[in-house]
């Protein structure tokens, strides 16, 4: 059971999060400069994200990160595994 709630929690991304829900990231899939970006605006382990707006489509998404807007691009957000509560 504890390997079902590890590849669930695999599942919650960034790109998936509702408009107004606030998701701790869990971890930044991927490797070489796209992860080393998303480091760089402060998307790590434990940082706190709060869904401001999507588009239509889903891309871009504007979120709230240690008090500055960010817009990522879908692509960017479905790197990003996140959960609910702290």
């Amino acid at each position: 059971m504890n390997n079902e709630s590890n590849n669930a929690s695999l599942n919650n991304r960034l790109s998936d999060a509702l408009i107004g829900s606030t998701v701790y990231v869990e971890s930044v899939l991927g490797e070489g400069r796209v992860k080393r970006r998303l480091f760089d605006m402060g998307i790590t382990p434990g940082a706190e994200i709060y869904v401001r707006k999507k588009a239509p489509l889903g891309d871009p998404i504007e979120v709230t990160i240690r008090n500055y807007e960010l817009t990522l691009r879908k692509t960017e957000a479905e790197a990003v595994v996140v959960r609910s509560g702290k």
